[in-house]
């Protein structure tokens, strides 16, 4: 919502109405492209809600229950290789640069960089033992989930 009510209560008011973010005026540019760029963020690549589990070469993702099984056994993953897991899951093939990860499965208020995805993904790939291949890393790139068909 852009308007040039600033009070609290317009805020609110408007936040309250579905507004995903609240610009009054005077406002940047580079400030309202910064904030359509985080919502937008949001809402793409949304896993799909619809499949509460993944499944792929012995390894199970209960996205409802946040657990992880590997070939029968329960594994424990943090919150961040959890949801760095399922969203790869989610898009296998598709190769994520580190900016992108960052984008999609860091919480709102942890202060992340980009290297940080790395040591993630090397804890991710120690748990999944034998099928740490499963998640490749794209030289100079970033990483993918490995596609059933390669």
């Amino acid at each position: 919502m852009v308007t040039a009510k600033g009070e609290e209560s317009d805020i609110v008011l408007g936040l309250g109405m579905g507004a995903d973010d609240y610009v009054t005026k005077p406002f940047s540019t580079r400030e309202l492209m910064a904030r359509i760029k985080s919502v937008l963020r949001r809402g793409a690549l949304q896993e799909d809600d619809a499949s509460n589990q993944i499944s792929r070469d012995g390894l199970v993702i209960d996205v409802n229950r946040h657990v992880v099984g590997l070939e029968g056994e329960k594994v424990a993953f943090t919150a961040m290789e959890f949801r760095l897991l399922r969203f790869f899951a989610s898009h296998p093939g598709r190769v994520f640069t580190r900016e992108d990860l960052l984008n999609h499965v860091s919480f709102d208020d942890a202060f992340i960089i980009d290297r940080n995805i790395d040591v993630h993904i090397r804890a991710i790939r120690k748990k999944l033992d034998k099928h740490r291949d499963l998640i490749e890393t794209i030289y100079r790139v970033g990483y993918r989930f490995k596609d059933e068909e390669c």
